[in-house]
Order: structure tokens, then C-alpha cells, then sequence
């Protein structure tokens, strides 16, 4: 009666894929089903089991690693407030504007850099939208070039750290792993700042080159700009705009990785951090503060309501065998590790084309994680892998949310297919990547260079 998990595991990705709210169609559809079954085949399930549901919610509740979600949502929407993004693109863009393409190539470093400051993909790609999309049109950017430039760097909030994303699925590997050995929040985010950093590299290298075999498509900024910008206080001013946040980062990061605060505490630090920089910057008010607030405790209540339904969902799953069948299933198959880890990769791949990040950590990844711990697979390196492929859930037509995000805040001129056209290079930079990181593994075990250092 295995087969019953996989029915239901269908019947709520269906679901979800007709638009249906997720946190509900986790929950409602898994206790209607397990419902169902308990009254047509007691000896499958049976409605007691629903006893240790209350005990794994309050352990979700009270789990102190997910602690970190609001004040890194807290800390991103408050640097959103705080005016940073603007000032570090008029200095980047000015410091590299003498290089065709600079302009390009300032948005990406940017993206890099309120990535390690914010960690929330949707406020980085507005944010970067509102501010540099005009830019770039008006001095004669491509309209592909610049919509896939912003898409594509507005995402590195995914994988470089600290990220949200690392941290809602570090935790659900090891919730899912069932005693196997667990991932640690601060050495995924170590593992996954490298091959971030080769992503950003990546993105910069490709501008380069499109610029330069096509000179139309990125043009350098005038000379006489330049001048003007560098005159007076222009030390000064690139010390103000990029010492503080590089300042919060290494603050953040840095006692993460040094082991002195945890993720949590670090995430505590970085709240604390951007607040100091908006009075900094003479933005804050308790106007903003309130927006803050409200709009973090949406996003945290967004995500956790999906981790409640996700957590029993989980509990009717595992009940019904539909783990152990998924195991014996893959075993029997006779797949190798690097056989089922590509599968795994094709299938989260395609998911992200019509599916969320969040719907794809909280549905897939609870059911593969015992099947990598059965082939006896290195978790970290797993969960590295699958947050880079998650990032491109953001890009990929024709739901990709950075997408939707950048359109929504577009100058009219600039059409859906071309934000589309735009946004394929950087997808075939990130399989790049992701496939980087499959065959020289040894990429993520780069931050013992760092911690040392």
C-alpha cells in the first residue's frame, strides 16, 4: 500500500500547480487524505497517528535555528529602506565605468553585495529595478542584456550567505535525515560562499565578453562623467558607501564563520547592524520601522505556515511508507548516487519552472534527503547543490518571480519576451555552475581556507 504515499505526494504537487494556496494544500489535502485511508484501509493508517503531530509542530516552533528567518527578513527589508542599493550603484558604476560594460558589471557586484547584506531575493530585484534599469536604458543598454543583468543578480540572495534559503533547508535535511548526520546552518553557508563568489565571476566574465563582441549592446559611460564624479570628496564618498556594508558583512559572516555567534545570534548582529545603518544614512523614522515590522512578520508567517503544513504532510507521508518505498524503490533500481543526484537535479530543475523555492524545500527535499543518506552521500555537498539549482526556480520561465518582480516595476517599452530572452544566458551560467560544483566537490570545503585566513 506503499503507492498511497506517491498518490498523495501527486495529487499535492498537481494541486499546487494549479495555483491552489500551499500552506493549506500541504496540510488540508494530507489530513483529508490520511482521512480517507483511515476509514478504507485502517491498517495503513490510522487517525492516532495524528497524536505526534502537536509535539513535531512545537518542535518547529520552537526550533532556534529557524529563529534566524525573521531577523534576516528583518534585516534585508530594513536595508531596502535604508537607501544603500542606490548609493552603491552610482559609486560601482562610476569606479568601473571606463570598462565597457561597467555599468552592467556594477549592477552585478551590487547584487553580490546586498545579497550577503539582505538575503531576500524579491526586495533585491525591485529595489535593483526601480534604480538601474532606467539607468542602463537610457545610456544604450540592450533591453535583454540589462532585464537579465538585474534578474540574474537580484538571485545571488539565494546562495550567497547569509541566505534564507540555506537556512530553511538546512533545517529540513535534517529533519528529514531521521538520525543521519545533520547539516549545520554555518557550514552550509561557508560551503556555499564560493561557489557564490564563482557565480558572481561568472555573470562579470560573460558581460565582458558580449560587450565586447558587441559594443552596441554596453556602452561605456562617457569620460567627462566620470570626471565630474571623481572631483570633490570622491575618497571620502567611496569610504562612506562601501565601508559600512562591507562592515556589516564581515560583522555577519565573518562571526559565523569564525565560530564566535551562531546563525541565529549572527542574524540577531545583522538586525541590529542594518537598523545603525539606515540612522546612518538618515532614513530611519518610525514610519519605517513600522513597515519593517509589518512586512517582516508577513513574510516570517508566509513561511512558516507553508513549514507547518509541509510538517504534516511529512508525518502522513513517512506513515504511509512513501520514504521507505521511494528508498527500496531507487535501490532496486540499481542507480548510482551520482545517477540518482543528476535525477534529483532535473527534477527540481523542472519544478522551478511553474513552483516556488519554498514549495520545492519543504516537498521534495524532505522526501530525497533519507534516499542521499542511504547512498551515503555527503549532505553538505547535497545541499549546496540543490540551493544553486533552487536559484534558478527564480529565473525559469515562465514563473520565475524575479521575473515577475522586475516586469512589475519595468518601464512599459520593455516586453515580457525580451526580459525572457534576457534571462537565458545566466540560466545556462548557473546549470554551468551546478555542474562546476558535481564533478570538483572539493569547491564547498574552500571556506577552511577562509576560517583559517
Amino acid at each position: 500500500m506503499e503507492y498511497l504515499a506517491i498518490v498523495l505526494f501527486a495529487i499535492i504537487f498537481i494541486l499546487i500547480l494549479r495555483g491552489y494556496p500551499v500552506a493549506f494544500t500541504l496540510g488540508g489535502i494530507s489530513v483529508a487524505f490520511a482521512f480517507a485511508v483511515s476509514i478504507f484501509a485502517p491498517e495503513v493508517f490510522q487517525m492516532s497517528t495524528f497524536y505526534l503531530l502537536p509535539s513535531r509542530i512545537m518542535g518547529v516552533v520552537n526550533n532556534y535555528v529557524l529563529m534566524a528567518v525573521p531577523l534576516f527578513v528583518f534585516m534585508g527589508i530594513m536595508l531596502e529602506k535604508s537607501g544603500l542599493a542606490q548609493s552603491l550603484l552610482e559609486t560601482m558604476a562610476m569606479m568601473f565605468g571606463q570598462v565597457r560594460g561597467g555599468l552592467a558589471i556594477s549592477v552585478v557586484i551590487v547584487g553580490a553585495l546586498l545579497a550577503a547584506s539582505t538575503g531576500i531575493v524579491g526586495a533585491t530585484v525591485v529595489t535593483m529595478g526601480l534604480i538601474s534599469l532606467p539607468t542602463m536604458l537610457k545610456r544604450g543598454y540592450k533591453t535583454e542584456l540589462a532585464t537579465g543583468v538585474i534578474a540574474s543578480s537580484g538571485t545571488l540572495g539565494q546562495i550567497i550567505p547569509p541566505s534564507i534559503v540555506l537556512v530553511l533547508l538546512a533545517d529540513t535535511i535534517n529533519s528529514s535525515s531521521r538520525g543521519a548526520a545533520s547539516v549545520d546552518v554555518g557550514a552550509l553557508f561557508s560551503a556555499a560562499l564560493f561557489p557564490g563568489l564563482i557565480l558572481v565571476g561568472l555573470y562579470i566574465l560573460y558581460i565582458l565578453i558580449k560587450s565586447y563582441m558587441h559594443k552596441e549592446d554596453a556602452p561605456s559611460i562617457p569620460p567627462e562623467e566620470i570626471r565630474e564624479f571623481r572631483g570633490e570628496n570622491f575618497v571620502p564618498k567611496i569610504l562612506k558607501v562601501l565601508f559600512l556594508p562591507i562592515l556589516l558583512i564581515v560583522l555577519v559572516l565573518g562571526s559565523i564563520f569564525t565560530g564566535v555567534a551562531s546563525p541565529t545570534e549572527a542574524s540577531a548582529i545583522g538586525a541590529i547592524g542594518a537598523t545603525v545603518l539606515t540612522i546612518i544614512q538618515k532614513k530611519f523614522s518610525f514610519k519605517i520601522l513600522k513597515e519593517v515590522a509589518q512586512e517582516t512578520t508577513k513574510l516570517t508567517t508566509m513561511v512558516f505556515f507553508i513549514l507547518l503544513g509541509a510538517t504534516t504532510f511529512t508525518l502522513v507521508f513517512r506513515t504511509l511508507g512513501g520514504d521507505a518505498y521511494l528508498q527500496e524503490l531507487i535501490l532496486s533500481s540499481n542507480l548510482t548516487p551520482l545517477m540518482f543526484l543528476l535525477l534529483v537535479m532535473v527534477v527540481i530543475f523542472i519544478a522551478g519552472f511553474f513552483i516556488d523555492f519554498i514549495e520545492i524545500v519543504f516537498i521534495i527535499v524532505p522526501v530525497v534527503t533519507p534516499v542521499f543518506n542511504a547512498l551515503g552521500m555527503d549532505m553538505l555537498w547535497v545541499g549546496v547543490l540543490i540551493a544553486l539549482n533552487l536559484q534558478t526556480s527564480f529565473l525559469t520561465p515562465p514563473f520565475g518571480f524575479a521575473l515577475f518582480y522586475l516586469k512589475g516595476v519595468a518601464p512599459e517599452r520593455v516586453k515580457t519576451s525580451q526580459i525572457y530572452r534576457g534571462i537565458i544566458p545566466f540560466i545556462i551560467i548557473q546549470l554551468i555552475i551546478v555542474g562546476i560544483v558535481v564533478f570538483f566537490p572539493e569547491l564547498i570545503f574552500f571556506k577552511i581556507n577562509i576560517t583559517l585566513f
